[in-house]
């Protein structure tokens, strides 16, 4: 199969927002298409153990225009070990995305027009900054509840206002997943190995995992709506359960399996298809020319279906569920940071490379202008390349017609979990 062309729709000068930066989208000003937040974390940490607050924000638009900066860019900022304390939400409800954000030890948000503070509380705890979590505890008509931790040990839960709704000590893993599964309308916590109630109670924990869940992801895996959702975990192992606590299956495969993804990517399989990569090798350390990784595909069932051989050095891959890219009723496997001289890649459920991409760097998708099809973009520290697999016009705004931000574009983190939906 040879890959298509993706086709360059823009380039982005994002050079004054600073080095090491994570791109976050949203339509921000409701004009009918998507803004990009680049955010800037503090260095001089080690942020295996102590959590990242930002450095600074800086929002432009599709045209490349600098809108507004908070905070000063640093040469000495941290990189990517760990989350960025930030998110686009519209936390208050007024029709307009918010930042939301962790700077000098403060939670804030921030006008997502012009980056004008609306409201800053302090923090539940000194290092409750690792990553933000926006849930319904209270069974809301939306979601308005928060939910802060620290790199491995504690949750905070508050409302849109800071109070102090309970805290969780326990093993929470990277990013957890809030999702309803017991149909009362109010969310579930996936935290790590533990599923917590909306009230911060433990209703049960997997069995026999050691480390830290790396991943996340909750689907109709199965493909039987009458068994409910099942959760799909990525740690020491991939493993499987009901919403429950019934282990329904381990893949014992791999030798850390750091991320997963839940996806239709085979039409020849019944149900959803988990995609994972595992970390074969860390050679020496944090070293991203060292190392070796490689991806994998199970089925429905846990079963392996295929497992990539890579030739090419290389530890540190992301891979996420791609969805829309094209006109296909299949989803892909999009991978990046693969390191070795392997560029961004989707891939489809036979490991097939569909587009390869021409420049190297973090990536992120979205449907920018509301289009119907998903867009790529890739980023260094200067420039953002957007693709797409057909021409679209950039700067065509819908002023009224504001883009619904989607609870993965406001769960961004370095470690992609989700839920497999049509809204997703």
């Amino acid at each position: 199969m040879n890959p298509c062309e993706p086709i360059l729709l823009g380039t982005i000068d994002i050079s004054q927002a600073g080095v090491r930066t994570k791109m976050l989208l949203g339509d921000l000003d409701a004009d009918g298409r998507m803004e990009m937040v680049m955010v800037q974390a503090d260095g001089g940490i080690d942020d295996r153990y102590v959590p990242h607050q930002v450095q600074c924000l800086t929002a432009y638009d599709l045209d490349g225009n600098l809108l507004w900066q908070v905070g000063e860019p640093d040469e000495q900022a941290g990189g990517p070990g760990s989350d960025y304390p930030a998110q686009i939400y519209d936390i208050d409800g007024d029709g307009y995305p918010e930042v939301l954000c962790v700077m000098n030890q403060t939670f804030l948000i921030l006008d997502g027009r012009d980056g004008s503070l609306k409201r800053s509380y302090p923090l539940p705890g000194e290092e409750a900054h690792d990553c933000i979590l926006i849930c319904n505890l209270r069974g809301l008509e939306y979601p308005q509840d928060i939910i802060l931790k620290d790199r491995y040990r504690k949750l905070w839960a508050l409302d849109r206002d800071f109070n102090l709704l309970w805290t969780y000590e326990g093993n929470p893993g990277h990013y957890p997943w809030a999702y309803d599964l017991d149909g009362d309308g109010r969310d579930e916590i996936m935290a790590g190995y533990d599923l917590i109630d909306h009230d911060g109670v433990k209703l049960w924990s997997c069995k026999d995992l050691t480390g830290h869940a790396d991943s996340v992801w909750i689907g109709d895996v199965d493909g039987n709506p009458e068994s409910g959702m099942e959760i799909v975990i990525g740690g020491s192992v991939t493993v499987m359960y009901d919403a429950a606590g019934r282990e329904i299956w381990r893949y014992e495969g791999s030798i850390e399996s750091q991320h997963i993804a839940l996806g239709r990517f085979r039409e020849d399989l019944p149900g959803l298809q988990i995609a994972g990569l595992d970390r074969i090798s860390r050679g020496d350390g944090r070293n991203r020319g060292s190392g070796k990784d490689g991806m994998f595909l199970l089925d429905a069932e846990g079963r392996e279906v295929w497992k990539e051989d890579r030739r090419t050095s290389g530890w540190l891959t992301i891979i996420e569920t791609l969805r829309h890219w094209d006109d296909g009723m299949l989803d892909y496997i999009l991978a990046y940071r693969r390191g070795g001289g392997v560029m961004p890649t989707i891939y489809d459920g036979y490991m097939h490379p569909v587009a390869v991409f021409p420049v190297d760097g973090y990536v992120a998708h979205a449907d920018l202008l509301g289009s119907g099809c998903t867009q790529v973009i890739i980023y260094d520290h200067e420039k953002a390349w957007i693709y797409g697999t057909r021409p679209l016009d950039l700067s065509r705004k819908r002023p009224g017609l504001a883009l619904k931000q989607s609870k993965r574009l406001y769960s961004s983190t370095l470690y992609p979990g989700g839920e497999y939906g049509p809204e997703y």
